[in-house]
């Protein structure tokens, strides 16, 4: 054996010796559906069903994502008040893929997944684009791209705009405390912010993560193609500009997320909040008063791998915190929802509520790849060749990870980004091939186009492209942040375990087509803008082709790559019953009061920006309506 084969073999010694560390002493232990009192009862509630009820809560949450594990913690502060949290998944907290942040696509099309797929796409050659959930504690807070952008001040504006008694309250001036609040900024030298306008002692750590030799050339050719570079787009100031992102991410660098921020061991050891995991909810349970007004008054769930129902009462409230797709899929399991559609699947209308499951709304995008030279990317994280060097290189980044919580495993793969209007006349002149385009945004300064720069090959559906992980290369993902098209959330069926008719209608409106379009041709200026221009090996083309396209052979591009960014929403709206709304601006249930929702699906519009910051701030809100401050 070799000199060099024995260093080797002892820095992965190491370096496994040292993963120890990645797991907390003493991990908190979370109950199972089994900890519950169970009732096993195979016929099905109703209302008015006087069954019996395993244990009694003054609040019951399902949903241990994002929102769920925040109003946990926030509404368990009041030692009077008895809460539960059902969550379908695990913890997230030993994950290793959570914890790194580089390594959160490995978490996609597993068991920390639901492993969701929208139904073909009519606009888009008929696919069926994959759509990843997070079913774990903490949600897709645990499994995203950890972006930390709470979009522009405006739309939460619009948001207020309403005549609605409280809706005034979601304005951005009143709104960004609960934005603050939540953070606890760590600060980093080579990314200064103000201080002043960053939170400061939150339970979320926000901070920089690495950034490749690739990505800070490609920041560099975007300012010099016009993007303003900004260094916070998290102000009054608004969104508009390019920087690297901040992320949320802790001291040691790895993934800050609802769960770890918000159940902590002091928080989980509080004797008046239970937190259940692998509980799947089938249905929340009602009851009608004489007046015939409809009241929330439990829960029913199974353990998620199989096992009897059981039953938990709600003395107070039942708060719905699954998530824009399973919130409105958990309503019409229980009856609230089209009345028309649920009779469809024999389901017996508790409430007809027209606005539920509709409105969807995502932020669609879609990569164009590129080979690159003399540069540094995170193509070699990828690369499966036995190489020495290759793998000293990885080991020698997971023990730069591991102690000093720095390195190219911090890296959220999305390193860099440019938040742009499509109807800024710099950068598309009314006087273009492309003309005129209707603007959609909440306000002036607000963008509706997001280009992103990944020191990643980025899978597209090019033959052979599997082979190209491995090698040197660069990816440009262009984001429709305002979309005019709006889809569906139906029933498949009235079994609970059958996943819904998820059905985003992606490109069905012309707007988007061009917007994207648009996008799509500022990304090719920039890749040819200089410093970046010098680093494409034009030798090896992969979307070289893409500059002699016409406007319309571009849209054919749009429309076979469209996929998703992960941000579905507005599927159970904050919005008068009139104009579709499910939901008043104090998050109850048009018609029963004592129910609410707390996530993503109550956004009025989508957010132009990323989408988990919002719904924590949500969900701060939230929990201070509750409590009633």
């Amino acid at each position: 054996m070799s000199r060099n084969t024995l260093a080797v073999a002892a820095t992965v010694v190491a370096g496994l010796g040292l993963l120890h560390l990645l797991k907390p002493a003493t991990s908190p232990r979370y109950l199972e559906p089994k900890d519950i009192r169970q009732f096993s009862d195979d016929s099905q509630p109703s209302l008015n069903d006087n069954a019996e009820f395993a244990e009694e809560f003054d609040i019951v949450i399902i949903g241990g994502g994002t929102a769920g594990c925040v109003l946990a913690s926030r509404l368990s502060e009041q030692h009077g008040l008895r809460v539960l949290v059902l969550e379908a998944g695990q913890s997230a907290r030993d994950l290793r893929d959570s914890q790194m942040p580089v390594g959160f696509p490995r978490l996609m099309r597993g068991p920390y997944d639901w492993n969701l797929f929208t139904e073909p796409q009519e606009n888009c050659l008929g696919k069926r684009n994959y759509w990843p959930r997070g079913k774990l504690l903490g949600g897709c807070s645990s499994t995203n791209a950890m972006i930390f952008q709470m979009g522009a001040p405006s739309d939460y504006d619009e948001w207020a705009s309403s005549n609605e008694p409280g809706a005034s309250e979601w304005a951005y001036a009143k709104f960004n405390k609960y934005m603050l609040k939540f953070e606890k900024h760590n600060p980093h030298k080579s990314f200064p912010l103000d201080m002043s306008l960053r939170g400061a002692l939150g339970p979320i750590m926000t901070g920089f993560g690495y950034l490749s030799g690739a990505s800070k050339e490609w920041l560099s050719a975007s300012e010099n193609a016009g993007i303003p570079s900004t260094n916070d787009w998290n102000t009054s100031r608004g969104t508009i500009g390019s920087m690297k992102p901040s992320m949320y991410l802790d001291s040691k660098g790895r993934r800050a997320s609802a769960e770890t921020g918000y159940l902590t061991p002091d928080v989980l050891a509080r004797p008046n909040l239970k937190v259940v995991v692998h509980a799947q909810v089938s249905k929340i349970l009602f009851e009608s008063g004489k007046d015939g007004t409809k009241r929330a008054v439990g829960v029913e769930f199974r353990d998620a791998r199989g096992g009897p129902s059981i039953r938990v009462r709600a003395k107070k409230e039942v708060v719905l915190s699954a998530g824009a797709i399973h919130t409105p899929h958990l309503l019409m399991l229980s009856g609230v929802g089209p009345a028309e559609h649920l009779a469809t699947h024999n389901i017996s209308p508790v409430h007809d509520l027209p606005g539920v499951g509709s409105n969807l709304r995502d932020h669609g995008c879609f990569y164009i790849n590129f080979f690159v030279k003399n540069t540094e990317t995170l193509a070699y994280l990828n690369d499966l060749r036995p190489s020495r060097g290759i793998g000293l290189r990885k080991i020698a980044s997971l023990l730069r990870w591991i102690i000093l919580g720095t390195g190219p495993l911090t890296s959220n793969i999305a390193e860099t980004a440019a938040f742009v209007r499509s109807t800024d006349p710099y950068f598309f002149p009314a006087s273009g091939a492309l003309g005129a385009i209707e603007d959609t945004t909440s306000g002036p300064s607000a963008p509706d186009l997001e280009l992103m720069g990944l020191p990643f090959f980025i899978p597209v559906g090019r033959p052979g492209e599997m082979e190209l992980p491995s090698l040197d290369t660069y990816a440009v993902g262009t984001v429709l942040l305002r979309p005019t098209s709006v889809g569906t959330i139906r029933l498949r069926s009235s079994n609970p375990s059958d996943a819904p008719l998820i059905d985003p209608k992606y490109l069905s409106t012309q707007h988007d087509i061009d917007v994207l379009v648009r996008g799509l041709k500022l990304a090719l200026r920039i890749i040819r803008t200089e410093p970046f221009a010098s680093l494409i090996d034009d030798s090896v083309p992969l979307d070289q082709e893409l500059y002699g396209f016409s406007d319309k052979q571009l849209a054919e591009v749009v429309r076979e790559r469209i996929t998703t960014l992960y941000h579905p929403a507005c599927t159970a709206r904050m919005a008068p019953l009139a104009k579709g709304g499910v939901v008043d601006p104090y998050l109850r249930v048009h018609g029963i009061p004592n129910l609410r929702i707390v996530d993503a699906s109550i956004m009025p519009n989508i957010v132009s920006g990323h989408t988990a910051g919002p719904v924590i701030a949500i969900a701060e809100k939230a929990a201070d309506i509750i409590k009633g401050l």
